[in-house]
């Protein structure tokens, strides 16, 4: 066993020599500039373009990244094979890999007028190439939407408290925005004001826990909105029927803040979900320093509705096995599926769609992407780490990846309960920390989505077109798909399929910022981005690879699926697979000839024009 303080420790040490020296090179390199006119300035439309203060747009990024996969991924990755593997992941992959995809994503929209990854490369390898990969990413954000619901639904079955004080926590954000853009009020109290609010929401959470329907083990005091029933859900028999009931509720949300203006839901609530993060994360980790170095008192954690009784913590050290093996049974080989199960936390193509699609659109001055880009991805490190340290601690929600996440709540609560809090009250605070960032992320995700097919049309000219880029139908589209794919009922299916999609967009968005510094300048090296490029795409094509022709086939055969929706969602899944792999074959060779021609001086003037048309400076030659 090993005190868990060592690896809150050891996290920090590397992201502190990541962003001191390494993010200091890379704003050099890509040369940021105050004195350039960002996209947030230049098509201010009170809309999308609006510059934001550094605090709330780091607020907004940090949310939207720092969702629930970076706890759900390194949780599930710890329990498969170990604290081992999954600490070292992330607390080196993470400023070497995903600080560098974000901060270059993000730099690389800022220079092409805050437009997405796939308009970028669109401008270098043609429109087959920007199809290809809207297309990819507009994929991804479908199984972002199914992976987040069911992280969602799980979550507030378990933590019935936890529902209740994220309705409050909604209602507070609308609230927030109103104050600040249509009141005017003042930033600073009206900031302090609503973040104390947002806190009293887990007293009445406590007070009143909520769930859909009925289902043994829920807490007396539980308010049963809908009673009995709800056995006609897809996921009723595969879970339960609250459990199943949250999961369509929270897609329903998502639509709806998807199709709002930024300021009414997205921009508040994230700084509000911001605050929430900072007094977790930083909560969490000083609880395991100090509870270490000042002691810790035993507790005993009883969560019936998480399946968690009477599960002892006497002391901060880890109570999981360090490593279990290169297999597991349901997640499969740790390589690949280590480092595509750690979708966030250490590196996410999901990333690229947010700073290249709302926090490009907001960055007030060049110099704020080394702090959003690269700093907001340490932070989301430093959630993964809490994530390791929160399973490492409680063991007993079963035996299973699933019933493994709900760990996060009860082990995290543990660590604040060294700064006196119920065991209760603290675990409720960190389901709120959850669900804030897995809300804030499947919204998100959905509105990117929308940006996604709007640039996949371009200027509609037909009426199936003009229906389609509708923003309620467009949104009821990837609502609609990704409901169904939740509907296998599996973890172990949905996680790494995210997972493999996800970093597989990583990879993509790495070769779009290798494609970008090619055509820049010739003196321009490739290594920073074109190192963790070939690997990821090593590891998510075999990952990929795998599930649609192995692991869903095999499914099948076994008859592993609940009923028919959950046969047809494992055939969408490996078709998914497999189209995904198609297109990262098609994208690797349209740019690897790109940048052959471009460090090869072929047709090199048409390339620097296109260039500059679109932002990009080249530099001299």
């Amino acid at each position: 066993m090993v005190q868990v303080m060592w690896l809150a420790i050891a996290a920090l040490a590397t992201f502190s020599v990541g962003y001191l020296g390494y993010s200091r090179y890379l704003a050099r390199f890509v040369e940021l500039d105050d004195e350039r006119e960002t996209p947030a300035h230049k098509y201010d439309d009170g809309q999308e373009y609006v510059p934001s203060k550094k605090p709330v747009l780091l607020g907004h990024h940090y949310s939207s990244i720092a969702g629930g996969a970076p706890i759900a991924g390194p949780i599930t990755a710890a329990a498969a094979f170990g604290w081992i593997p999954a600490i070292i992941w992330v607390a080196i992959g993470n400023p070497l890999f995903g600080a560098v995809h974000d901060f270059m994503s993000l730099s690389s929209s800022v220079r092409h007028d805050g437009k997405s990854i796939g308009y970028i490369i669109g401008q270098y390898v043609g429109e087959r190439g920007k199809d290809m990969l809207l297309w990819f990413a507009y994929l991804t954000i479908i199984l972002v939407i199914a992976a987040f619901a069911y992280l969602i639904g799980l979550v507030f079955d378990a933590f019935p408290w936890t529902a209740t004080a994220s309705f409050v926590y909604i209602a507070l954000a609308i609230l927030f925005g109103v104050y600040l853009y249509q009141l005017n009020g003042p930033f600073l109290p009206g900031a302090v004001a609503f973040v104390a609010l947002v806190f009293g929401g887990v007293w009445v959470g406590l007070e009143y826990p909520v769930a859909l329907f009925a289902r043994e083990g829920l807490p007396a005091e539980t308010i049963v909105l809908l009673g009995d029933g709800g056995m006609w859900l897809p996921l009723a028999n595969a879970q339960n029927p609250n459990m199943g009931g949250w999961v369509l509720v929270t897609v329903i949300y998502a639509f709806a803040a998807s199709v709002l203006p930024v300021w009414v839901l997205l921009q508040p609530r994230d700084f509000l979900t911001s605050s929430l993060l900072y007094v977790g994360v930083g909560g969490m980790i000083l609880g395991a320093i100090v509870g270490t170095v000042v002691g810790f008192t035993d507790i005993t954690i009883n969560v019936a509705s998480a399946g968690i009784e009477g599960v002892q913590v006497t002391s901060l050290t880890t109570q999981i096995p360090g490593w279990t093996g290169f297999i597991h049974p349901e997640l499969g080989a740790l390589f690949p599926f280590l480092f595509v199960t750690i979708a966030c936390g250490t590196i996410s193509g999901f990333h690229s769609l947010v700073s290249s699609g709302t926090t490009a659109k907001q960055l007030n001055k060049e110099s704020d992407a080394r702090l959003i880009g690269y700093g907001g991805m340490l932070g989301e490190g430093l959630l993964a780490v809490t994530a390791i340290l929160a399973v490492s601690l409680v063991v007993g929600a079963g035996d299973s990846l699933s019933s493994a996440l709900v760990t996060f709540p009860a082990g995290g609560g543990a660590l604040l309960t060294v700064f006196g809090l119920g065991v209760t009250a603290a675990a409720t605070f960190i389901g709120l920390v959850f669900v804030s960032f897995l809300l804030t992320s499947t919204d998100t995700a959905m509105r990117l989505g929308r940006y996604m097919l709007e640039e996949i049309v371009g200027t509609p000219e037909t009426d199936l077109e003009r229906t389609v880029t509708n923003r309620y139908v467009n949104a009821g589209i990837l609502s609609l798909a990704g409901y169904f794919l939740v509907a296998s009922g599996q973890w172990s299916n949905i996680w790494p399929l995210f997972g493999g999609a996800n970093q597989a967009l990583a990879a993509l968005a790495l070769l779009v910022a290798t494609v970008w510094l090619a055509n820049w300048d010739d003196n321009k090296q490739l290594v920073s981005t074109g190192a963790p490029l070939v690997f990821m795409l090593a590891v998510t094509v075999w990952a990929l690879v795998t599930i649609g022709v192995y692991r869903n086939p095999m499914a099948l055969m076994t008859g592993d699926y609940s009923g028919t929706i959950g046969a047809a969602s494992l055939v969408f899944q490996s078709v998914i697979a497999l189209v995904l792999v198609g297109l990262i074959f098609g994208l690797v060779w349209f740019s690897y000839d790109n940048i052959r021609e471009a460090r090869g001086g072929l047709d090199r003037e048409a390339i620097v024009g296109a260039g500059e048309e679109s932002g990009v400076e080249p530099g001299d030659d």
